[in-house]
């Protein structure tokens, strides 16, 4: 059976973006209960040479909406990074995930050799499609979404792995 480029992309990007969703779901009702200050939980890191939780989260959201779009040969939708709160957090990932589920699968399906080029730590980097998409944009997606669940984690939010596969 072969798999297709957006089969191995679109679906699995939006299911992580949503389970992160619900993730923050649960750290909103862990602020709300403990009357934590938003500020601190937003701004939270695992070590102090790394990008805080809301950053975290826009990562995510940005690597999902760019792999889409380059390999679909569309322009990559911006988002202003002004996030404070959860709430904002959530509305910048269901804003990525209506764009990332909107291009049709003929968009990107046989984007396998498509030559796309990202400037990466300041350089112009040559990658093929696949080679962007599993060697490149899949990690990245899935590091960002690791460090901003194991922030919440050792921030107290009551998240599990089953939180963070969801229902894939």
């Amino acid at each position: 059976m072969k798999i297709s480029m957006y089969q191995a992309s679109v679906p699995r990007l939006a299911n992580v973006l949503e389970n992160l969703s619900r993730i923050l779901d649960k750290a909103q009702a862990h602020i709300d209960a403990r009357k934590i200050d938003m500020a601190a939980l937003m701004n939270a890191r695992l070590a102090l040479d790394m990008y805080p939780f809301f950053k975290q989260v826009q990562i995510a959201c940005d690597k999902s909406r760019s792999v889409v779009a380059r390999l679909a040969g569309m322009e990559v939708p911006w988002y202003p990074d002004d996030e404070k709160t959860l709430g904002e957090l959530q509305q910048r990932i269901a804003r990525s995930v209506e764009f990332i589920r909107s291009v049709p699968a003929e968009k990107i399906d046989g984007s396998e050799d498509r030559e796309i080029v990202l400037p990466v730590s300041g350089k112009e980097t040559r990658y093929s499609g696949i080679q962007m998409l599993l060697g490149h944009s899949l990690p990245n997606v899935y590091f960002h979404t690791t460090v901003a669940y194991s922030i919440l984690r050792h921030n107290g939010v009551d998240v599990g792995k089953r939180d963070f596969l969801g229902n894939p």
